[in-house]
């Protein structure tokens, strides 16, 4: 995670973009007289929405938590990917 001022990130917009999205930072933008905004990746953001939904979804988070269970308890099985 890297905090640093707006007007850094403004001089060098293209170079935190790079941060972000290859090597998945985080970049918090402090400023002086607002909240700080945190850049992050789309992927990243795409990924915490999907986490979001999961959680909020008993059904789903259910099953999740259940399958992680499995897995530990050594009843996880390996399969083979089947090719289009």
């Amino acid at each position: 995670m890297i905090a640093i001022s707006y007007s850094t990130v403004r001089q060098n917009f293209k170079e935190y973009c790079e941060k972000a999205t290859n090597d998945f930072e985080t970049i918090i933008i402090t400023r002086e007289r607002g909240k700080n905004v945190v850049m992050i990746s789309e992927a990243e953001y795409n990924n915490l929405l999907e986490n979001i939904y999961v959680r909020r979804n008993p059904k789903y988070y259910n099953e999740l938590l259940k399958s992680i269970e499995q897995l530990k308890s050594g009843k996880g099985k390996k399969r083979e990917l089947l090719d289009d």
